[in-house]
Parts: structure tokens; sequence; C-alpha cells
């Protein structure tokens, strides 16, 4: 097969990348296009250097960015007309899944966000669609997503890549950071996201209590740019990275994790890092089951407080449903390909 895999955000090069390799072993053909926003660009260059670019930063507001969506699914409609590939594939790539319908091909889409509202596009348009085993039937139905086109997987999503996964302790090294001190890191929330359209002050309050204890070592990822320079005047309180970082090493080695998010909370969480949820937005099914397995912790209420201590046990990472997640994306994207024939 020719598979098309399209990067639309920085979570989606780690998550896809087992994909690609298990592909390109079983001599199928991968082609990359990626989006440059955020981190996306250079993580998957970091992996692909031939990835194709195609669109850029996400607009605020709703209105444009559906403009922007619209005139990127245009330009990757001429790639696919162009490289004829077997499927196109992502991780909820509204303008992949736009583009691959314009040009007859067969569209799998992942999600596991249920309060996604674009999930009522791309539910409609694939022929496949995979989502976790927790994720709601209703909002299945809600979206329009078709019976029999429906794959589940267990666990979360995050499993694929994580499996066996075993840290760089050069990530400290490389942020300078004091190993003697309580090592916090924070995630802010997705501005902007269509499924997260409110304030979260509650987590600025929570980083300026990690901020004000002097025992506590602070690195915060930023989203992007902006959200790199809303955050630059704390440049000397707290480590801000200005480029990407080996994310998944720095939180199996944090003492905890905070964040208000979500994929960066789900790694930490099943990497065994003591991790805290200000999601402000909905929450996920896979977030809730993560706080039911006692992984995941909630701090959206303002009675609650982190602990902010040095990791006493390692706890232990969750165990490893990867080639069972492997073996469903496997089973879509060839149950997609007998559907073009």
């Amino acid at each position: 097969m020719r598979i098309w895999i399209d990067l639309a955000n920085s979570p989606h090069v780690p998550l896809l990348e087992p994909v690609v390799r298990r592909l390109e072993s079983e001599e199928h053909e991968v082609v990359l296009t990626v989006r440059d926003h955020a981190q996306t660009l250079e993580l998957a260059r970091s992996r692909w250097p031939e990835v194709l670019v195609v669109g850029g930063e996400s607009p605020p507001g709703v209105v444009t960015k559906g403009l922007s969506i619209a005139r990127r699914a245009n330009q990757l409609r001429g790639f696919a007309r162009r490289v004829r590939p077997d499927v196109a594939f992502s991780h909820g790539s509204y303008a992949q899944i736009l583009a691959a319908r314009a040009a007859r091909i067969p569209g799998v889409t992942m999600m596991d966000y249920e309060h996604q509202p674009a999930n009522h596009l791309s539910f409609r348009l694939a022929k496949r669609v995979i989502v976790p085993s927790v994720f709601p039937d209703d909002a299945l139905r809600r979206f329009g997503a078709r019976s029999g086109s429906v794959l589940h997987y267990p666990g979360f999503k995050e499993e694929l890549y994580l499996s066996g996964f075993q840290p760089n302790h050069a990530v400290l090294g490389e942020l300078g950071l004091d190993a003697a001190k309580v090592l916090a890191v924070f995630r802010p929330p997705p501005d902007g996201a269509l499924y997260h359209r409110t304030a979260n002050e509650r987590f600025d309050d929570v980083l300026h209590l990690a901020l004000d204890d002097k025992h506590v070592e602070v690195v915060l990822i930023p989203r992007g740019h902006d959200q790199a320079r809303r955050y630059a005047f704390l440049s000397e309180q707290a480590r801000i990275p200005d480029r990407a970082v080996d994310a998944s090493s720095l939180l199996a080695l944090a003492d905890l994790t905070i964040g208000a998010g979500g994929t960066m909370n789900r790694e930490s969480a099943i990497l065994g890092t003591p991790t805290y949820t200000l999601f402000a937005g909905r929450l996920a099914a896979v977030d809730a089951e993560l706080i039911r397995l006692g992984r995941l912790r909630d701090l959206r209420d303002p009675a609650s407080q982190p602990r902010f201590e040095k990791k006493a046990l390692k706890t232990s990472a969750l165990s490893s449903g990867s080639e069972a997640i492997m073996a469903v994306v496997l089973a879509a994207l060839s149950a997609a390909v007998r559907l073009k024939s």
C-alpha cells in the first residue's frame, strides 16, 4: 500500500512514528505531510527530513480557523491527486480528511476526545474511525460515525509509542536543571483550540505556587511561539525551552507534572509520574479513566493543592497495549483500502 500520513499537531509526530516504522518494515510506502504549527515541523524533520510542509499556524477564532482548514485542505487535495495514495491516515487532521474525500481517497482517522466539535466532520467523512474503548457510544452516534466504521483499541493511544520507553537523562543537563530540587513540569492550556474556548486562571495560580517555592525547579513547556512570548517574563524563575525537547524523557524523570491539556498529562501518567490535571474544558473519557485508575489527579477544584515533593518510589508504567493498538490501526488501513477497490 501507499499510505499518506498527515501530521497536523506536535503530539502526532511521536504517536505516528511507530506506525510509520511498522508500515515501512512491512514494505509499504509511506508519504508524509506536516503542518508548520507549534513544534510539529521541528519534531517531524528530526525524524523524516524529507517531509513535505503544507500549511502553517492555526489562527485564533472559529471562523478564521475554519478558513485556514479549508485553505490547507485545498493544498492537500492537490498533493493527494499528484501522489495518489491508497489511503489517508491521521489523528484528527480535518484538512486531510477533507482533501482525501475531494480526491476520492479513503480516509482513516483516530480520535480520543469526544468533545471536539470538528469530529462531526471527520467521523462522517472517514471510512474508518479509530477510538479508545472508553470513547462514549453516544458521542460516536452524535458525530455521525457509521455503523461498522468504528474500531476500538484498548487503553490509551500514548501507549503506542511509550512501550518499553527508557528516559534519556541527558535532557536534565540540556535544560540546566538542579537534580536536588523538586522537578515540576508545567504544560499550559491549549489556547485557541476549537475544544477549549475558556480562560484558565487556575493554571497560572498553581504555576506561581511552584515558582514561589525555592525547593521547586519549574520547567514550562509552551505549546507554540505565542505562549513562549506570553511566559517569557518568567524566564529567570523557570526553564522555558525555546525549541522542542525530549518531552517524554523529561516527564519520566520529573517529580510531578501539572498540565492544562491532554496528551502530555497522559504521557506523564502512563510513565508513572505523579500527574495533575487543570484542564478547563470538558474532561475526556480517557482522562476520567486515568483518574479512576489513580494515575491522574484532579486539581481543578481550587480547594485542592499539588504536592511539591520528590518522588519517593517510582510508580511502574502502565503495562503496554502497544501491539493491540497497532493491530487496530493496521486493520483499519487495510479495511479502508479494500473499500476503495
